[in-house]
């Protein structure tokens, strides 16, 4: 595109004409239907010919004026019959009465070649023959009428009867000062003779002024048939009044040149309906309503309309001007019918008058009408010419774009729009402009627009077609797509640290495994942990371990190169992804790598300044390279393991994977081997059946906490979230997820989820028989989920062997692995909520696929992450990020639960921006059974008061502190990083 006004500019026609593409030939049609014409060209010249030349005896040319006459009305008849009575034609009737309108003049002819040509001797008049050929006119006439696109309103019909009567009476009245005067006077012949001689051309008048009225009335449908068959009448009609005039009807003999016009009029009415239904019909679908050719007959066409009034006036006039001239006595009939014709044309000026009136005033009500829809709507609607200049901006351009429309008007759109834009905002233009209307009324277009402040706006466009260029209805959406891509943006990166979490990474590995880099070697994968971070965490508290994962997450992203990606994984787990350039040795590579991961190690080992104190902590790192075939999965296996040794090696060292750790990994001993404790409340196997028994998980003892869930506007207990605690021997309680990682069990989170879900749901139901029925909340990964110990009949039998409710189980879902597919989950999250049991979206606002996960599982509630609500009352984007997240919430009529409130101006703040419920050591920490009954007991926390605290003060907020939690019991409140101590 080289000049901004090409922008709407249409694309060309391909080459080889309109015929090619299209799936079929189109080319066939249009050969046919040139063949029909040239043969009825043929044929009426031969017509003509022969009657020029007399046929070459008198008795063919009796033959050929009479029967082939009759038999080319017949044609007609026969062809308009059989075109009415096909599937799919278009008026039916006005061919039907076409059809009996040929027959009688086909019967007419035959008629007067009995009396020439069998019987040998002159027509009788008044004949047989002059009633069929009376009868001609009138089907014809109505069948017209059916062609013509009838008037909608009274007025219309009346001005419809009134043109008709305004041809007829000025050719009435110029025909009778011509040449019906002398016929009128009858001259000694009978009065059937002399009513028969007017009564051809007072019908002749009639079909010429109906043929003339309807002619810029027509419909416009099969457009080319009518205008065959109109002129088609026209010709016949003319034939008829050159036949009538007192210079050729005593002359005429059949067979003569006048002949050839009757002929010629039939076998064009035969034509019309067949021919121009193949020229027309099957060129208009490959052209299509997208083209919008210049008609300038059109113009021409409607100004012959309204002037036939007038030019009807004129002839009438010169009429009775002719008598004048010719010195005659004006006839009462010419200075009747001229009045009548004068009296018409008043009063059809006069309805027209009150109908434009009208008109003028219905068209000025909708002019009003829709420049207050235009000017008051919020959206920008803009009007551009073929050309691409602005010709209409609408006045909202001042509010959305901060600039005011007589600016932009005038102005190229092309010259608007991001250069990095334009090109597929003009590609997206062309192709909706070579579509179809039909298939495409409209598209939708995204793209920058220059605001007056010099800034880029976000603009969604509606675009319609509109005479040959375009209506753009625009729209302001930068706010939808800053959030968009802040929410894309939270589900692929880390809180804290801003750095891509496992999810993207993952999504990176697979990307860079795969394309033209797939046989690459040089890839690696460094899996980082930092050695010493829960000795940090212990003394010196939460914060300063995550000022120093901030910090050790920026020297790992200083320290890689452009290309490679560096990444948070979890807790204090970083990984890095070098990506190879496939152009060195294996050996070269892997010292190249090996130098990268001990220069990244003796980086994050520099000490460190944290709340004006020095601490020193060190890093291990495994690294492992990429293998023809290898997963990314597998990958980032190896790497692990590469860890794993370098901490089991000494810590603080650098690993490179081999295939024998995995061996290594396989030979480990298993948890089996150590001292065991029956977990208490295990599934019965009468609810759950054999295979889905449990025994214990491990050393110590496992225990259940619950957290109350409150109304942040009421105090009350909403419902309560399970938390199991694993107490060590020394009486410290630990996560689960602490404390299967410390133990190296991970693959027994499967066996943990049946026992958390039996223990809540038992104690669920005991508290519920005691009067409390706030429902319980489980917190379940994916995984476990699809675990078929934990499937719908189990959790069924669970419920029903409790007799507990399912609606008062609540489902937590937490983050999903990516290696998971969504249908299996989907499909078991829909059987759990026709069920009746609840479910929650866990972490919203971080993770892997949160927005997929919104989208496509059912959800009943939404549970904002801990990350986002640490910083909501200090953090001006979070709080507009927490902000946007409980509008989606409201907007999908879901509830809302802030995980992590661990102040009262956290409670302020969320419950300004819509949070219904939140759970966090603001109202308490996990309780014990006891003191949970004792809670729900008093049903009601004291919250804050007050207006919400400003963002950014760093000032806690007014209203009173939430009460201290029960003497003797321990804090609960844990970091997800802490390392778990050696028991």
């Amino acid at each position: 595109m080289n000049a901004p006004g090409a922008l709407i500019e249409r694309p060309p026609a391909p080459r080889g004409g309109p015929g090619r593409g299209t799936g079929r030939p189109a080319g066939g049609a249009a050969p046919r239907a040139l063949l029909w014409q040239l043969a009825l060209a043929l044929a009426s010249a031969a017509y003509a010919t022969g009657a020029a030349v007399g046929w070459g005896s008198e008795e063919t040319a009796l033959v050929m004026g009479d029967f082939g006459l009759s038999l080319a009305a017949l044609t007609a008849s026969v062809s308009c019959f059989l075109y009415a009575r096909a599937p799919g034609s278009r008026f039916r009737p006005a061919w039907l009465l076409f059809s009996f309108s040929s027959a009688m003049a086909a019967a007419g002819n035959g008629v007067w070649g009995w009396y020439e040509v069998v019987l040998e001797r002159p027509v009788p008049s008044p004949s047989v023959a002059d009633l069929f050929f009376l009868l001609f006119a009138p089907p014809a006439i109505v069948g017209l009428l059916v062609l013509a696109k009838r008037p909608v309103t009274r007025a219309g019909w009346v001005c419809l009867g009134l043109d008709a009567w305004l041809i007829g009476g000025s050719l009435l009245t110029l025909s009778w000062s011509l040449a019906l005067t002398h016929t009128a006077r009858f001259q000694g012949e009978s009065v059937a003779r002399a009513a028969l001689s007017l009564a051809y051309p007072l019908l002749d008048i009639v079909l010429v002024s109906m043929v003339l009225a309807l002619h810029f009335r027509r419909s416009q449908a099969n457009r080319s048939a009518v205008h065959t068959a109109i002129a088609a009448l026209a010709l016949t009609v003319l034939c008829d009044a050159l036949f009538t005039s007192p210079l050729l009807r005593e002359s005429y003999r059949s067979g003569q040149l006048l002949d050839a016009g009757w002929f010629a009029g039939s076998l064009l009415l035969a034509y019309a309906p067949w021919g121009a239904r193949r020229t027309v019909d099957r060129a208009a679908p490959r052209r299509g309503p997208r083209h919008h050719p210049r008609h300038p007959s059109r113009p021409v066409a409607g100004s012959l309309a309204a002037l036939t009034p007038y030019l009807a006036a004129a002839v009438c006039t010169l009429g009775i001007l002719y008598n004048v001239i010719e010195g005659r006595r004006v006839d009462r009939v010419v200075v009747f019918t001229g009045c009548t014709v004068v009296l018409a044309l008043v009063v059809r000026q006069g309805i027209m008058l009150v109908d434009n009136i009208a008109l003028t005033h219905e068209l000025a009500q909708k002019e009003n009408h829709f420049r207050s829809l235009v000017q008051g709507s919020s959206d920008v609607i803009m009007i551009a010419a073929p050309t691409g200049v602005l010709h209409y901006v609408s006045p909202a351009a001042s509010g959305v774009y901060g600039r005011e429309a007589d600016e932009l008007i005038g102005s190229e759109l092309a010259s608007l729009i991001h250069p990095d834009d334009l090109g597929a905002v003009v590609h997206e233009v062309r192709r909706f402009l070579a579509a179809s209307p039909a298939e495409e009324p409209t598209t939708r277009i995204e793209c920058r627009f220059k605001s007056g402040t010099g800034e880029w706006l976000n603009v969604e466009s509606t675009v319609n077609r509109h005479q040959g260029g375009l209506i753009f209805n625009s729209r302001d959406v930068t706010e939808r797509v800053r959030l968009q891509a802040q929410l894309q943006h939270n589900a692929e990166h880390d809180p804290l640290t801003e750095l891509p979490n496992r999810a993207l990474f993952t999504k990176r590995v697979r990307q860079a495994l795969g394309g033209r880099r797939s046989g690459d070697s040089g890839t690696a994968v460094l899996f980082i942990d930092l050695d010493g971070f829960k000795g940090v965490n212990d003394r010196l508290g939460h914060q300063a371990g995550d000022e120093l994962l901030v910090q050790a997450a920026r020297r790992l992203q200083d320290s890689v190169r452009a290309g490679d990606t560096a990444a948070r994984l979890g807790g204090d787990e970083f990984a890095a992804l070098i990506v190879g350039d496939g152009g060195q040795d294996q050996v070269a590579r892997e010292l190249q790598v090996h130098e990268i991961a001990d220069r990244l190690r003796l980086t994050l080992s520099e000490p460190y300044r944290v709340e004006g104190r020095e601490v020193r902590i060190a890093a291990s790192i495994g690294v492992a390279f990429a293998e023809p075939g290898i997963s990314a999965g597998d990958l980032l296996r190896n790497a692990d393991l590469a860890m794993y040794r370098a901490k089991a090696g000494g810590k603080n060292r650098v690993e490179l994977y081999a295939p024998h750790m995995q061996a290594e990994a396989g030979r480990r001993p298993k948890a089996e081997a150590r001292p065991r404790t029956p977990l208490k409340g295990e599934i019965p196997r009468a609810a759950l059946g054999d295979d889905a028994a449990r025994t214990s998980l491990g050393s110590g003892d496992f225990t259940l906490l619950h957290q109350p869930v409150v109304n942040l506007a009421t105090g009350r207990v909403a419902a309560v979230a399970a938390h199991p605690r694993r107490r060590s021997s020394q009486g410290i309680l630990f996560s689960p997820a602490d404390f299967l990682r410390a133990a190296d069990e991970g693959e027994r989170v499967g066996e943990l989820a049946p026992w958390l879900l039996e223990q809540a749901v038992e104690q669920a139901a005991e508290r519920r028989r005691l009067g409390h029925h706030a429902p319980v909340s489980v917190r379940l990964t994916a995984g476990g989920l699809l675990d078929r110990s934990l499937s719908v009949p189990v959790v069924e039998a669970l419920l029903t062997h409790h007799a507990l409710p399912p609606g008062a189980l609540i489902v937590e879902l937490a983050d999903s692995d990516p290696r998971i597919s969504f249908d299996g989950l989907e499909q078991r999250l829909v059987a759990l909520r026709r069920l009746g049991v609840r479910i929650a979206l866990d972490g919203f606002g971080s993770g892997y696929a949160a927005i997929t996960a919104l989208r496509r599982l059912p959800v009943d509630i939404l549970k904002l992450d801990r990350g986002l609500v640490e910083g909501v009352a200090e953090s001006a984007r979070l709080h507009k990020i927490t902000s946007g997240l409980l509008r989606i919430a409201r907007d999908l009529g879901m509830q809302s639960v802030a995980d992590g409130v661990d102040a009262p101006e956290q409670v302020l703040a969320l419950r300004a921006m819509g949070c219904g419920h939140g759970q966090g050591t603001a109202f308490a920490g996990p309780l014990d059974e006891y003191r949970l009954r004792r809670v729900l007991a008093r049903n009601a926390f004291t919250v804050p008061d007050g207006v919400t605290p400003p963002v950014l003060a760093g000032c806690t907020g007014p209203g009173r502190l939430p009460a201290p939690l029960p003497a003797g019991l321990p804090s609960m409140r844990s970091h997800n990083e802490t390392r778990v101590p050696p028991t």
